[in-house]
């Protein structure tokens, strides 16, 4: 249990020893600041301590944001601070210090936990401040203000915004208006009855498998199903984030299950359609691979873009300025966020044509929408990358070299070239894809081998300088393209029984390793280890690996060949995906990301 010190004895009447414990706190009263010190050197060393002023007032809710959240160290209210065990030795510090200048004289006429929030700032520690809005938080100076700071709580219902901060500031039209109205009452609901996040995500996740389930049946009325579970999981999905925030349980094994349930649901779900149309007499898994394809490397867009500039200087361009006065406009901001189709507004588009139309239809329709999605948001960011006069930082050109995904061979190419590259890296990039698609097509068996040497090449000149170029981040969506499209050529042109699904579950287990990438990068947590880069290849060793097996084996083997590395491949990044996200170095959570 979590220890909270009160400095001085509390007010009468006042409820705060009661929010304290129903917060889960055991609450100890200390005299003055010297007693707090002894208090808080004998709470236990691997729990939390919290400091509260006896005088303070305020809503039980804002107490919950400033002292329970697991995801700081150190967080603080008006009247308030708390510590995790990582944060201890900081604030005991910061408390020795006021006692040695004998700040623990003025305890009765100013508040000893802002005084602690004062001296960690002027430290540089980081202090996590929640934005209270509405939400009261005072420690009173006089029974006048404190009679008003009562009334304040009073007029407001904390439960109300407590339930309104539960569901994402932006998000979607679909889930905004569709699903988060009646959605956040589940999660409160969840949380009365002592439901995790991490159940609720996992009951999402076996909802969705139920409906592939039932798209795989290829029937009509397995069809129908499926679209209504599908919405029914989506809801749950909006659930679990939802509770997290609504009862601030975060957790490193709910930041591995929220980064990866969301692609695991929508892909095994085109898996599901695929065998449904084949019960039919349709072979469509070259359109649910290509769905996947393009809806990785629309994510990759997204979080290459994002890397890059987030912390970019000089932050502005003509375009970025156009969409904020757009922001200014109401209905443009719901227009322009629809049509990038994020994922509340793809999966319902998915559910309504898996009941009504065909799997080949719900493919088409897909990969159109997509494709547009793709164009526009890509396009948007092309104009704003080159009007706008930004320095790249050694991190953003670091996060790109990580997402880029270059292996061993890419490495030892760019080592041994008599004289690297000039220009763009994204030119390089570019050109060695553009050679790679272009034996892809030649006919030539052996020709797509070469196209594959030489586009290893250009992968260890693209990263043989920083990413810092304006379009650089354009590195890594070229390379997943060029490797999953490898794949997907490939394996239609085997024209073989099973070599598109195998290639399918290739294709998944590699996104999978470049989705974990990507959210190890977010939490700050560094990209996966280099060994295991080394162990699956690298981009340009796995597309080079698949050519010589296309060339070099019959198509019945090919399919083998494919099946057998996708295993492979699985097992090495899956593992150690667990491994990292269970352990104790994971970030607390991705709990605000992107919304495709």
């Amino acid at each position: 249990m979590s220890t909270a010190i009160l400095t001085g004895q509390p007010v009468p009447g006042s409820s705060i020893e009661g929010d304290l414990r129903s917060l889960g706190f055991d609450v100890r009263v200390a005299a003055d600041a010297a007693d707090a010190e002894r208090l808080v050197a004998e709470a236990p060393c691997d729990q939390r301590v919290a400091l509260v002023d006896a005088r303070f007032v305020g809503h039980v809710h804002a107490l919950r944001l400033g002292l329970t959240d697991p995801r700081f160290p150190l967080a603080a209210v008006p009247g308030a601070v708390t510590a995790q065990p990582d944060g201890r030795a900081t604030l005991t510090r910061a408390l020795a210090r006021q006692n040695s200048t004998g700040g623990g004289t003025a305890v009765a006429v100013d508040s000893l936990p802002d005084r602690l929030v004062a001296a960690l700032v002027d430290d540089g520690a980081d202090v996590h401040r929640p934005e209270l809005g509405s939400l009261v938080a005072a420690v009173p100076a006089d029974p006048q203000a404190r009679n008003e700071a009562r009334q304040a709580v009073a007029d407001v219902d904390d439960e109300a915004v407590r339930l309104k901060s539960a569901v994402k500031s932006r998000d979607g039209f679909f889930t905004t208006h569709f699903i988060s109205p009646y959605s956040r009452y589940i999660a409160r609901w969840c949380a009365r009855r002592g439901l995790t996040p991490n159940q609720v995500t996992t009951a999402s996740l076996i909802t969705a498998l139920i409906a592939a389930a039932c798209a795989a049946t290829g029937t009509r009325g397995g069809f129908v199903a499926a679209g209504v579970l599908l919405i029914a999981s989506f809801v749950l999905d909006c659930t679990d984030g939802q509770l997290a925030r609504y009862s601030l349980q975060y957790s490193t094994l709910g930041a591995w299950l929220d980064a990866t349930f969301d692609r695991a649901k929508e892909y095994a779900y085109y898996a599901g359609l695929a065998l449904g149309a084949a019960r039919g007499g349709d072979d469509v898994w070259a359109l649910a691979l290509g769905a996947m394809v393009l809806q990785t490397c629309r994510h990759v867009v997204d979080f290459s873009f994002n890397e890059a500039n987030h912390d970019a200087t000089a932050n502005t361009s003509p375009t970025a300025a156009l969409s904020d006065k757009l922001d200014s406009v109401g209905w443009t901001v719901w227009v322009r966020r629809m049509i990038v189709l994020p994922i509340g507004e793809r999966w319902a588009m998915i559910a309504v044509l898996t009941a009504v139309t065909t799997p080949r239809i719900t493919f088409y329709v897909l990969l159109v929408g997509c494709a547009f999605a793709a164009t526009y948001t890509t396009a948007g960011r092309v104009l704003r990358s080159l009007t706008r006069k930004a320095q790249r930082t050694d991190r953003a050109a670091q996060a790109l070299a990580d997402l880029a995904d270059d292996g061993p061979l890419a490495g030892l190419l760019a080592r041994v070239s008599l004289a690297p590259l000039g220009g763009p890296r994204v030119v390089v990039a570019l050109a060695g894809t553009v050679i790679l698609t272009g034996t892809l097509f030649s006919g030539d068996t052996w020709a797509p081998v070469g196209g594959a040497f030489v586009y290893a090449i250009a992968a260890g000149q693209a990263l043989y300088r920083p990413l810092k170029g304006a379009l650089d981040w354009l590195v890594p969506p070229l390379f997943r393209a060029a490797e999953y499209c490898t794949v997907l050529v490939l394996a239609a042109e085997a024209d073989v029984h099973g070599a598109l699904p195998a290639a399918f579950g290739l294709v998944a287990a590699v996104a999978y390793h470049h989705y974990d990438t990507v959210y190890r990068i977010r939490g700050n947590a560094g990209a996966p280890p280099a060994w295991l880069v080394r162990a699956v290849g690298g981009h340009e060793g796995r597309t080079l690996l698949v050519t010589v097996l296309a060339a070099a084996l019959t198509a019945s083997q090919f399919t083998v060949a494919l099946t057998a590395l996708a295993v492979a491949v699985a097992l090495v990044v899956v593992v150690e995906s667990i491994r990292f996200w269970v352990s104790a170095g994971a970030p607390a959570v991705h709990d605000e990301g992107e919304t495709a």
